[in-house]
């Protein structure tokens, strides 16, 4: 089962009904187009030639944007949040994506002693340095490595790499010299979110190391003068893992390219400017930020009708061990995601996972789904009811082939009583329009009577069979799920 946790997906959805859905729901509904587009300024995009990318659009034999295959893979995933499509490394499993540095025609895919690195990386986890409560990788999660890490400087190694807390990020490498050294080049801070997407690149030559982070520069360095030997690079290299593919970076990546050059800070500027703008969780894609904070922190409407409300068909588990805040209530996540089989069958999987970030005591509506798509054609997603942040929850009985999850908030543009996501996901129609049907009545009444919202109304629908269309019942304030009988036609002639 592949599950994706809450974030932003690509969708046809445009015009206005795209900018309410960004404090509505959880995630965004991304349209994507070419990238052939002129900077602020009238200024294209970067000149700069690398020796290989990656965009992980072949999400079945992974290979690289000119065609090559990689040397092995295993346990990988992928998701749509990102420039579309996303390399996943992130199981409690070995998992792994090796690639040669020389491919056999003599094509390199990357150099150890001068070039550069850079790509996009979305942690599965915060930075919070407390190991214990599930913060960080949970070890040296490998971001991009060549060689292995030996206490005796006995092989070789080289790698971009962040601590177990997720609070440092350090380019480092050993030569096969027996001196023990472990030349730290570069290391700085970090304080990164979930799915909250970074850019970093690493430049190194015989003359000076630099780090870069979202386009700027960090840190500067000593000289590339220790790297792993040609024997050593023969095993090749590998994105989001050790060689063992245990030391994971439990993240995604998206646009990792390689040089044989080192760039200067204003090509990697250049290049974080072009690219930026789609990677829209991103604490520089300044426009979608300021649209998120300027939410309110807390839901401030009293709605017509109590419609989607309580626990649903989610199981509470307890608390979460540690408790993350979200900015305010409407920066949430989901992460420590476990799906588990039991039994044999089609509908024998189980999934656990946890609501993060978000405000106390407020309600976040659940939706799945077996397809990802949105949009009036699509297929409408299943409303599981409500959790709060920090609290673990289950679904069971889910269909063994793939579910999507997705957090709504509680926004309510309209407050009649139906969120923003319900409509958006379950009714497919636009938030920010008409909120009654051609007879005038409320969707969110349809709903707080077991009605189907949308299609309630049409087609002379007469559930309890008293006499009554669900839209007359609406206005004689009866029950259309329950037949009033001969007495509301008496009480009708008076």
């Amino acid at each position: 089962m592949k599950t994706i946790t809450a974030g932003f997906f690509r969708s046809k959805i445009s015009g206005n009904s795209f900018v309410p859905l960004l404090a509505a729901v959880g995630l965004l509904l991304l349209a994507t187009g070419a990238k052939a587009q002129p900077l602020p300024g009238g200024k294209f995009g970067p000149t700069n030639t690398p020796l290989m990318a990656w965009s992980f659009h072949d999400h079945t034999n992974w290979t690289d944007n000119d065609g090559y295959a990689p040397l092995s893979f295993t346990n990988l995933n992928y998701s749509y949040l990102g420039d579309g499509d996303s390399l996943v490394v992130d199981t409690n499993i070995p998992a792994w994506l090796q690639f040669h540095v020389v491919e056999n025609d003599g094509t390199t895919n990357l150099t150890v002693d001068n070039g550069t690195v850079m790509f996009w990386f979305a942690p599965d986890w915060n930075s919070t340095g407390d190991t214990n409560g599930g913060f960080g990788p949970g070890e040296y999660g490998r971001l991009l490595e060549a060689g292995v890490y030996t206490p005796d400087s006995s092989f070789g190694w080289w790698s971009i790499l962040v601590d177990a807390g997720g609070t440092n990020i350090y380019f480092a490498a050993q030569t096969n010299d027996l001196s023990s050294n472990l030349t730290v080049y570069v290391t700085a801070p970090i304080d990164w979110t979930t799915n909250y997407f970074h850019f970093v690149a690493v430049t190194y030559s015989p003359s000076n190391t630099a780090l870069y982070l979202d386009g700027d520069l960090v840190t500067n360095g000593p000289p590339m003068t220790v790297y792993p030997g040609p024997d050593v690079l023969t095993n090749g290299f590998y994105i989001g893992s050790d060689s063992n593919g245990v030391l994971q970076a439990h993240g995604l990546f998206n646009t990792v390219a390689t040089y044989n050059y080192p760039l200067n800070s204003n090509d990697v500027q250049t290049i974080f400017n072009y690219e930026y703008g789609y990677y829209v969780i991103s604490p520089w894609n300044i426009p979608f930020m300021d649209n998120l904070k300027s939410a309110p922190s807390n839901p401030s409407y009293a709605p017509q009708f109590n419609v989607i409300t309580g626990q649903g068909t989610l199981q509470w588990d307890g608390a979460a061990s540690t408790c993350s805040y979200g900015t305010n209530a409407f920066n949430i996540w989901i992460t420590n995601v476990i799906v588990t089989a039991s039994g044999s069958g089609s509908n024998n999987m189980s999934l656990t996972f946890t609501i993060g970030g978000g405000a106390d005591n407020v309600p976040y509506d659940v939706f799945a789904n077996s397809v990802l798509g949105f949009g009036t054609n699509s297929m409408a997603w299943a409303w599981m009811g409500q959790g709060y942040h920090c609290n673990t929850y289950t679904l069971t009985n889910l269909p063994n082939t793939t579910c999507f999850l997705i957090l709504g908030t509680p926004q309510d543009t309209s407050g009649f009583g139906l969120t923003d996501a319900y409509e958006a996901l379950v009714m497919q129609v636009n938030p920010a329009g008409s909120q009654t049907d051609s007879y005038g009545v409320p969707y969110a009444w349809y709903a707080e009577q077991g009605l189907n919202p949308y299609t309630a109304g049409m087609g002379g629908q007469d559930p309890d069979l008293d006499g009554l269309l669900n839209y007359q019942e609406y206005f004689y304030g009866t029950n259309p799920q329950v037949s009033e009988g001969f007495a509301i036609w008496t009480s009708a002639a008076n």
